[in-house]
């Protein structure tokens, strides 16, 4: 089963991927409303034209794969596109879109109106380019200085995400003023409006119901490679597209944080924490992270000391959330880690979410560089809200993570998963 634009089953076949009707069935007996995929479409395309006319930029090119499925929601081999940068989309500022495809082939993307045309070769990556690099660069240049020409008139601003160093110098020669497009997608993927809150809590939703699968047969005695996989099948049989890392690790791999897992057999009465740093149903990101007790016995005092400290810190760090919250007033108030573990903090405090993990980065107060985010919270944002509690040099170490959005009047937690009793106490 797939869907219709409107976000309703559809029996006949598509191009584009998307949920499956397990995923349907369990978000309907969860009483989930999924996206309108037409109206969530054009609400961002809405959201990145007028990013561009507020910075007075004539178009954007977009060759980030994600930037790409933000504007026009189309997709082709994500995971080979972030490093063979085949694939781009142009948007104009009065809103016309261009995707260049492999071949040339519009398959995977006449089913969305927004997206204008469908061209080939705006690749000229040394891989299948050679020596002609700089000669296919110039010629794709050639083509975004007429699209910039029809559609921007004397605006000769343009706005790149990611380019290769021939490509940026051929659109230089042309005379058109690169600017950072990176800014522009993160600032406006960053506000997420109604269809796509309801994509996310879907992506969410199935994601904690793979995370129950693989909680129930996780057990002593198996690899953390094998827990790992039941993750992995979970979102793909659901309609999910990736896993971004490979992060869990049971008993003393715990502690320090970052390892991603191997062929290690899980041990009685050990911790296993994971984060999920999952792509799922409609390119969405579910970034949840657990800490289990695996084992026969009873959990230590210094496993529940762990636990605690970890899920009190989550607990009133999310009490600060709401509209209008000065980013830095989040790194330096709430719940401050207890000095032992410092050292060994998670990487940020909290970080946006959508597509992936996105801007902003809101730091410790260890990591606080002034100037680097002075912005504030608004409604549609969407928060990882971290922690990492382990000792340096110690036994074990516990990651937990929950995923919230800011509304007009607090914040709502979109994740459901249950903590741990047993390690609650």
């Amino acid at each position: 089963m797939t869907q219709k634009p409107d976000g309703t089953p559809d029996d006949n076949d598509r191009v584009e991927i998307g949920p499956t009707p397990l995923a349907f069935a369990e978000w309907a007996a969860a009483g989930l409303d999924i996206p309108n995929l037409k109206i969530m479409r054009e609400q961002r395309l809405q959201r990145l034209v007028k990013a561009l006319n507020d910075r007075d930029y004539g178009g954007i090119l977009l060759y980030d794969p994600l930037n790409v499925r933000f504007a026009s929601d189309t997709t082709n081999m994500q995971l080979w596109a972030a490093h063979n940068p085949f694939r781009a989309c142009f948007v104009a500022a009065d809103g016309y879109m261009v995707i260049w495809d492999f071949k040339n082939e519009n398959l995977l993307t006449a089913f969305n109106p927004l997206v204008r045309e469908t061209r080939g070769g705006a690749s000229f990556f040394y891989f299948t380019s050679g020596d002609k690099a700089e000669e296919k660069a110039g010629r794709f240049a050639g083509e975004i200085d007429e699209l910039m020409r029809a559609h921007a008139g004397g605006n000769r601003r343009l706005a790149v995400d990611k380019i290769q160093v021939f490509g940026l110098r051929a659109l230089e020669s042309l005379g058109l003023e690169i600017f950072e497009g990176e800014e522009v997608t993160e600032k406006t993927r960053a506000v997420k409006q109604s269809e796509e809150i309801k994509a996310v809590q879907c992506a969410v939703h199935a994601c904690e119901m793979s995370m129950f699968e693989m909680q129930k047969m996780a057990a002593p005695g198996l690899t953390e490679n094998e827990i790992w996989a039941v993750l992995h099948a979970g979102n793909i049989k659901r309609g999910g597209e990736w896993i971004e890392t490979r992060i869990l690790a049971s008993g003393p791999r715990t502690n320090p944080w970052f390892q991603e897992c191997g062929p290690r057999i899980v041990g009685n009465n050990e911790l296993l924490a994971f984060d999920t740093d999952l792509i799922g149903c409609y390119g969405m990101c579910a970034d949840i992270s657990r800490t289990w007790f695996l084992g026969d016995g009873k959990p230590s005092d210094e496993q529940k000391r762990l636990y605690q400290h970890a899920h009190t810190h989550i607990a009133e760090n999310m009490k600060l959330l709401g509209p209008g919250i000065a980013f830095k007033d989040i790194t330096f108030g709430g719940h401050f880690l207890s000095e032992e573990y410092v050292s060994s903090r998670y990487s940020c405090k909290m970080h946006g979410v959508g597509l992936c993990d996105e801007w902003p980065d809101i730091r410790y107060p260890e990591d606080y560089h002034e100037g680097a985010f002075d912005y504030k919270t608004e409604p549609g944002m969407m928060l990882c809200v971290e922690a990492y509690v382990g000792a340096k040099g110690g036994g074990e170490g516990v990651k937990l993570e929950e995923q919230v959005l800011i509304t007009e009047d607090g914040y709502r937690n979109m994740t459901c998963y249950p903590f741990e009793d047993i390690l609650l106490g």
